[in-house]
This record gives structure tokens, sequence and C-alpha cells, in this order.
């Protein structure tokens, strides 16, 4: 009898615990959608260019917002120790807010504000809520590649309070008003991070009160116990051993490699990036947070990608990142567009465990995000402006890689997940038309399952006037590649309407009356082509997406199929 009310009460623990675990993550979640609903910047607002996540008090995450990107997510998971070490816990006080973008302490560029916020339960801190998001602009150069130092890229800002028991710390807003394009917008910004964590921080303390707990710990120990296990227990089914793989970004100077030997042991997995390039002197290089954020997301898709994202469940996956690699770029190499190369890891792990558990990996994509950052007015055009100066952004994605039993997904941002800006959003910010935006014909990689299809983009200015594009684009010399006999995806391409072809990266002018014209990469294929179902080409074909010519040269089908 004894034993019966025993376990009986150790299942009511658990179900107890799981209720409390949903109950955090609708927390997070309610987090992250304050943010969008409140954020001034259209990265945030139309992208969810953010992560939002609550943390114990040694600056383990227990929990993140589905709503975010890895990148965020995974840096952020590491920033809050930063936080702590100058900020300890106990001198932290209701009303607080902490403040920082420094790439190496928070989640990788300056443009990129990581706030961090106490949360309080009858009168002890309980917790810690944490937030980044992508901000238009913070001086400097803008997001470009240019900059041959971090110092140069913009505004650099160390961690410090923004509000100190509720109250404004009106000389930190000073400086962030002077050094900004877009003061309004980057005030208002900052506002919507610290109320997004006072909103989860109610949130907590009501579930707190509602569960009758005096503290999160035994809640955090619970989540990371059973996260750990579950992790090691997915890892152990992967045959043990060393794959090896890599991947080629156009780079900036030149083609960037990037290389990895991934271990698979019984404690984990450990990559080693030996054999990678070296650093540039453009501001294409990796903080090494940003790239084991990525590397790690690209292992924990594939192999336990229904097991919670927080502390314990990426702590079993181990990086060994050379000093000197453009992976590891020490303060203050330039590193504005560190995405452009550090969205290509996910690629390269999965590159790797093709080799292992091919049936879980996809064939590589597009990757990086085709995000032109584009100005004009006094400050591209000088005395000849024919625009009031502006400054926006626009998030934008080619095709992902072909999965095993899938097509790709078309114009579909991944591994960053953020969402492609609708174009009425962005003509409403700033003076720009978008004149054409459709999927691109032909771009998905050939195989049994092919490629998601790129997007060609016309882009100009109101009144056809000179504008800029601070190009950040990537895959163009260096396309998807197909995996297991599938076809490459095609390869990006950036140029004017009137016929020349522009750099993939840096600031370049777009003269009065012309347009910028970007083609973005399509994702690579899987398997041969020949073993595709012959009612998906036709399909392709009868939709425009699939040329007849190429159906007939790439997938053996016959003019008599034609509809």
């Amino acid at each position: 009898m004894a034993d019966a009310l025993a376990g009986a009460a150790g299942a009511l623990e658990k179900i107890q615990q799981q209720i409390m675990w949903n109950r955090l993550i609708a927390v997070v979640e309610e987090q992250a959608q304050v943010m969008i609903r409140t954020a001034f910047s259209t990265t945030v607002r139309e992208a969810g260019d953010l992560s939002a996540g609550v943390f114990d008090l040694k600056g383990r995450m227990m929990a993140q917002a589905v709503t975010g990107t890895p990148g965020h997510v995974n840096s952020m998971a590491e920033s809050v120790g930063h936080f702590l070490k100058k900020f300890p816990a106990a001198m932290m006080q209701p009303g607080d807010h902490y403040i920082t973008n420094d790439p190496w302490l928070g989640t990788g560029h300056l443009h990129d504000l990581t706030v961090v916020t106490p949360a309080f339960h009858r009168g002890r801190i309980v917790g810690l809520f944490a937030n980044t998001a992508h901000v238009i602009d913070v001086g400097g150069l803008g997001m470009g590649p240019e900059g041959r130092s971090v110092f140069e890229e913009g505004m650099y800002i160390p961690i410090v309070r923004c509000f100190e028991k509720a109250v404004a710390n009106e000389t930190f807003f000073d400086f962030i008003r002077a050094g900004t394009r877009l003061p309004v917008e980057l005030e208002g910004d900052i506002y919507s991070l610290c109320a997004c964590n006072d909103a989860a921080a109610k949130r907590l303390a009501e579930m707190m009160a509602e569960f009758r707990m005096e503290s999160l710990e035994p809640l955090a120990e619970s989540i990371f116990a059973a996260s750990r296990a579950a992790t090691l227990e997915q890892v152990a089914k992967i045959p043990p051993g060393t794959y090896r793989a890599e991947i080629f970004s156009d780079g900036y100077e030149a083609p960037v490699r990037l290389a990895a030997a991934m271990t698979i042991h019984d404690g984990g997995i450990h990559v080693d990036f030996a054999g990678t390039s070296g650093l540039s002197g453009r501001g294409i290089n990796v903080p090494p947070a940003y790239c084991r954020a990525y590397a790690s997301f690209g292992i924990k898709v594939a192999v336990a990608p229904e097991i919670p994202n927080n502390w314990a469940s990426l702590a079993p996956f181990t990086m060994e990142i050379p000093e000197g690699s453009i992976l590891n770029a020490p303060r203050p190499f330039p590193v504005a567009v560190r995405h452009v190369v550090g969205q290509l890891l996910p690629d390269l792990m999965m590159g790797c465990l093709a080799q292992a558990i091919p049936d879980r990996v996809a064939a590589e994509g597009s990757s990086c995000l085709w995000n032109p950052p584009l100005r004009g007015g006094g400050a591209v055009s000088g005395a000849a402006a024919e625009l009031a100066d502006f400054e926006v952004i626009t998030f934008n994605s080619g095709g992902t890689g072909a999965r095993p039993t899938q097509d790709g997904l078309d114009g579909t941002a991944f591994p960053s997940g953020v969402r492609t800006m609708p174009v009425e959003a962005t003509e409403n910010f700033a003076p720009v038309v978008f004149w054409k935006k459709e999927l691109r014909p032909d771009s998905g990689g050939a195989g049994r399952t092919r490629g998601g299809f790129g997007q060609i983009m016309e882009i100009g200015a109101a009144g056809e006037a000179e504008f800029a594009v601070n190009a950040v684009f990537d895959r163009v010399g260096n396309p998807p590649r197909g995996r297991f006999g599938g076809g490459d995806g095609a390869a990006g391409a950036v140029a004017l309407k009137s016929g020349a072809r522009l750099r993939t990266k840096g600031f370049q002018i777009i003269p009065k009356g012309d347009r910028l014209v970007l083609l973005l990469p399509g994702g690579g294929g899987m398997g041969s082509a020949r073993e595709r179902d012959a009612a998906q080409v036709e399909r392709d074909v009868r939709s425009g997406l699939v040329s007849a010519e190429a159906a007939r040269t790439l997938y053996g089908w016959s003019d008599r199929d034609a509809p």
C-alpha cells in the first residue's frame, strides 16, 4: 500500500512539473510576443529577428520562446553569465534593466541589443529574463562588411544599467539618441525590450504564486536533468566515430573554407574546426559564441529536434575553434555581418552527420539571409539628394535544401528562422519600391526530392532616385550543394537592372533611374533526379517553376507529358 501511494505521489509530481514546464514556455512566448507588438524596428516587428528566454540565478537558460532565431537564442544562452559577472544577482533590484550590444558578450554584432532583467517573487530575486533584438541602426558605417574594426561598425554599449529601480538612465539614453541615424526607433526598441521582460516577470510571479513555489531551482534542476539525459540518449543512437566535412563561403577578399571534424562519443558530440580559413580584414568574421550557437543548432535539429532547447540540452555539444580562425574572431576585429559565414554552419554540421545518419539531414540551402541594407538621401547623394535621409533593412531568403522525403522550402529562412518581411511594410517605412518579388524558376536543385526555389527581386527608390545598398550576400560563387546525387541549387546574383554586375559585399550606389536586381539562390537537391515522381515533375512544369527544357534534361521528362 505504501509503495502504491509513493508511486502515485511520484507520478503526480511529474505531472505537476510538466504543467509548470508548459506554463514556463507560455511565459517566455508571451515575452517574445510583447516585444513583437511593441517594437519599432521592422526587423523585429515584421521578421521576428529576436530571442527571449528565462534563466536561473546561475545564468543557465531554462526555457526559450518558440519565436526567435538560433543565433540569438543560443548565443544569448552564454551572454547572461557575462551580465552576472558584472552585476551579481544579489545586487539587482526590482525595476532594474541591464543592456549591452558587445559582440563578444552578446550575440555577435553591434546591431543586436541584449537586455537582462531580474524577476522577483515575494521580494526575493528568483530568476532572470533576457532577450535580444536586431535593430536597424547603431551609427557607424551601418550594417555591412566594410568596417576594418568593430569601432567603425557602430556604437559600442558595454554592460550597463539602462533602468535602475524602474527609472530611466537619462545619460545612457542621451548617448543612444546621439549615436544613431534613427533615434526614435532605437530608443523605442530599448523600451520595448525592457517592457517585454517586465511582462514576463509579472507572469512568472503569478505562476509561482499559483503553484506555491518559493524558488525556481527545483523546477530548473528537473528540466536540466531530463533534457540532458534525453539528449545523450539520442546521441547514443548515432554510430560513434569521427566524421569530416567542409563548406565554402564567397568571403570578401577571397573564398572562405569552413572545415569540421565531428566526433561522436559516449558523453556527447565534439566538433573541431581545425582547417578553417583565417580571419578576414572585413566584417564577415564570427565571434566564437555565434559559431557555437549555429553549430549547436545544426547538430540539434538532426540529432535531438524534439528535446527542448536549454542549457542542459546544449551542454553535450562542445566546440574547439582554433585561434586565428574566422570562426573565433577576437576583439576588435570587424563582425557586422557575421551571419554571412555563421549561418553556413548548420549545413557544415549536416555534412558531417550525413555520413552517420543520412536519413535525418537536408541538402545544403541558401542558408545566409539575403537582407539588403538600403540607404538614401543626403548621406548617399549629398546636396543633389531627391529624397529625405532613410535607412532600412529588409529580410529575404532563398530556397532551403531538399529533405529525405520532401522537397525543400521556397523562399524560406533556414537556419535563421526569421520571417520574410512583407514588401508593404518596408515601403511604408522608407521611400523604396519593390517592383518585383517572385519565385525564381529552375533555381531548386534537381533530385528525387528537389531543392526549394529562390526568389527574384527588383528594388528601386521612390521617383527612381539614386540610393545605395550595403551588400551582404553569399552563395554566389559557391552555390548550395546537393546530397546523395542531388543537383546543386542555382547560384545567387547581384546586379543592376541595366545589366552591370555588382559586388556581393560592400557599399554600392544604385544610379538614378536604375534598380537593384537580386537573384536569390535555390536549395540543393537530394537523390537522383531520375528517381523523382513523374507527377511531381509535371506539377512543377505546369506551375512554371521548372522549365520544360530543364525537366527534359535533368529529370528525363518527355514532351508528351507536357500539360
